[in-house]
């Protein structure tokens, strides 16, 4: 079998700590959550981003 190439990106992704997280979510959701950042002018992955760190603060503070 061929051994799989791995890509420059997948390089600097890994030497630079960035992981790629995949999950599941009703259509309607992720459509209604596209649209929201579109009009705040904010990227999606960025947005998440934002949450999730705001989400680690309040739990560290319980």
């Amino acid at each position: 079998m061929e051994e799989k190439k791995e890509r420059p990106q997948d390089r600097w992704n890994k030497k630079n700590g960035y992981t790629t997280k995949g999950f599941r979510m009703r259509q309607a959701l992720a459509d209604e959550f596209k649209v929201a950042c579109d009009k705040a002018g904010v990227s999606q992955s960025g947005q998440i981003v934002k949450m999730m760190q705001e989400f680690i603060e309040q739990q560290k503070e319980k």
